[in-house]
């Protein structure tokens, strides 16, 4: 494994403002199964989240940076201070790595109250200047009215925050979080994380967030990287990363409900797309045509479409006037209810699935059986490769 982290400007706590470099190689077995990590990035300071399926290696990667696991090979620093050098027989403890990491169950000491808890971790201070760091940081996270309370007796979005404000009390040089807000509301979440982003505009720490929810992605990260099976198969900004797959599989993890095999069959390069016929037709079925946006394919190749449920609108009568180049004659099959949101399955020739609301339910009058349009615009078709 190698992390590096490199900067060129100091911040206030002393640090460098540290730009994160990770190449990781570590392999584990249990049993009969076998995994290896294997993956390279760079991220800038600022909370990057580190997204994937359950066993795509993200909580491991998190235990080599923090020295829970010792990597194979490789290299792991902030700025110019290696902690780990396979190379040159570098590795320091884990209490030597100034690493604030927040598990997914918090670890909270249940017998120590919440001043105690967050000076657990000031190990270099003493008396009132360890006191008053940890004010500090309370204030923070708004939970200096609970210092003298227990964990048991706060509530969860507060046993959250006294647990970020515990791991920060250290003055890391990262910060690692293992889905530490799983089982919060949006809201609390959402304000829990904004005091985050507040506390470290003036540190500008790297923060690694791992998460298994795609809606945690675009609502809590400025960066993304996916893993999957130990490696990095996309990084970018939440927006395009998981709203403009360039993958199958990011695609699936994004939760993307129409994917399907598609065949190039003409090429439009004045309008700057392409028709494809998707699915596998025979005789018996018509073609399914529609207008893609352009990429570098020639007629006949093969592709992987997908839409997203949200991206179709559905009509009771055929549209006319309207920008949108794909209008395409299905059936409605059947409808689901999730919450209030509506998935109605259609054939149009394959089986796409699509998002309504009860209002429009019930102002379309929709039942299974009954003939419909979908309409899809052409950049809501994204082409992939698996």
């Amino acid at each position: 494994m190698a992390v590096e982290m490199m900067s060129e400007e100091l911040s206030p706590t002393g640090l460098t403002h540290a730009v994160f470099d990770s190449r990781v190689r570590k392999r584990l077995s249990s049993g009969e199964r076998s995994f290896e990590l294997n993956v390279s990035f760079s991220i800038q300071p600022g909370i990057t989240i580190l997204f994937g399926a359950s066993g795509a290696g993200k909580s491991t990667l998190l235990e080599c940076i923090a020295g829970l696991i010792t990597p194979d090979e490789g290299r792991i620093a902030f700025a110019d201070r290696t902690i780990f050098d396979s190379e040159e027989k570098i590795s320091l403890p884990s209490h030597k790595r100034r690493i604030g990491y927040v598990f997914q169950d918090l670890a909270l000491f249940p017998h120590l109250n919440v001043l105690e808890n967050i000076q657990y971790g000031i190990l270099n201070m003493r008396g009132k200047e360890r006191e008053r760091a940890a004010h500090a940081i309370a204030e923070s996270f708004r939970i200096t009215k609970l210092l003298r309370h227990k964990p048991s007796q706060i509530s969860g979005g507060e046993r959250q925050r006294v647990a970020l404000a515990r791991a920060l009390a250290v003055d890391p040089c990262i910060l690692l979080l293992d889905e530490p807000l799983t089982a919060l509301d949006v809201p609390t979440k959402s304000a829990i994380m904004d005091d985050l982003r507040a506390w470290n505009a003036a540190r500008k720490i790297p923060v690694l967030y791992v998460t298994h929810n795609r809606d945690e992605v675009l609502a809590l990260g400025e960066q993304v990287v996916v893993l999957d099976e130990g490696r990095k198969i996309a990084q970018g900004t939440p927006y395009d990363v998981m709203t403009v797959p360039r993958r199958e599989k990011i695609a699936q993890l994004a939760g993307f409900e129409n994917i399907f095999d598609a065949t190039v069959i003409a090429i439009n390069e004045a309008r700057g797309t392409m028709t494809c016929r998707m699915g596998e037709t025979n005789v018996n079925q018509p073609s399914v045509d529609i207008e893609t946006p352009l990429v570098h394919a020639e007629a006949g190749a093969k592709l992987r479409v997908g839409i997203s449920a949200g991206d179709i609108l559905l009509a009771t009568a055929k549209p006319s006037g309207i920008s949108a180049q794909n209008i395409l004659p299905g059936k409605l099959i059947a409808m689901t209810q999730q919450d209030v949101i509506l998935t109605a399955t259609v054939d149009i020739g394959i089986r796409l699935a699509v998002h309504l609301t009860l209002a429009a339910r019930d102002s379309l009058g929709l039942r299974p059986g009954g003939d419909v349009w979908l309409i899809v615009k052409t950049h809501s078709c994204h082409l992939m490769a698996e």
